[in-house]
């Protein structure tokens, strides 16, 4: 094989590394007036300065998922609504997902939207960006931890809490403590950058083992 050849002919890993990591940021909340898109958009902001990612904000207020699940039955077409996000979901390498906390939880519409779905969620690394009173959301980032594990997702052990969140940012959406929040966005996204490679190098080079059912 000449040099040349040897240059153009790449793996499927060699493909994967070099393809810019797409990150979907997924505003949980859909109640009105709602805080979250103030996080998420600032947030899909710090991803975006960013050279190896592009960034899809995902408002689940956007999308009328039914409340009530499909059945078992494959042959049934999902409503649309689920299709379109389906396809942006798949299209992703990591999530990030806001969500503020309802007591003690995560939003209604956060698990809906999460359980019309499963492999679109597989084998991905998944950020938490959580906002609240005096724990910051802690509870829902908890729930949610447990959530994702049960498809094969992989969530990233450190988050984003903001405590009381109405002093943390200001009118223009901007966190009051900005280099210090810059700071901690920042390494937020570098391990969820370093998740999403290494996994979607992974997901292009071997199947996953996952377990046969009994």
């Amino acid at each position: 094989m000449t040099p040349a050849a040897r240059r153009t002919e790449r793996t499927a890993p060699d493909r994967a590394s070099a393809a810019p990591l797409r990150i979907a940021v997924i505003v949980g909340s859909i109640r009105a007036d709602r805080f979250g898109p103030t996080p998420s958009a600032w947030v899909a902001g710090r991803a975006r300065r960013r050279d190896d990612v592009t960034v899809d904000l995902l408002d689940l207020a956007d999308h009328d998922l039914p409340v009530v699940l499909g059945g078992n039955d494959e042959d049934v077409p999902r409503p649309s609504s689920v299709t379109a996000l389906g396809r942006r979901l798949a299209a992703a390498d990591a999530f990030v997902v806001v969500t503020p906390v309802y007591n003690r939880s995560y939003p209604a519409s956060l698990k809906n939207a999460v359980d019309w779905f499963y492999s679109e969620w597989q084998l991905k690394p998944v950020g938490f960006v959580s906002y609240g009173g005096r724990t910051g959301g802690l509870q829902a980032v908890d729930a949610l931890r447990d959530v994702f594990t049960e498809f094969h997702a992989v969530p990233l052990r450190d988050a984003l809490l903001f405590a009381d969140f109405w002093e943390r940012f200001d009118h223009d959406g901007r966190p009051v403590d900005v280099e210090r929040t810059s700071a901690r966005a920042d390494g937020f996204l570098e391990q969820l950058a370093w998740w999403a490679l290494t996994l979607r190098e992974a997901r292009a080079e071997r199947p996953y083992p996952f377990a046969t059912p009994e």
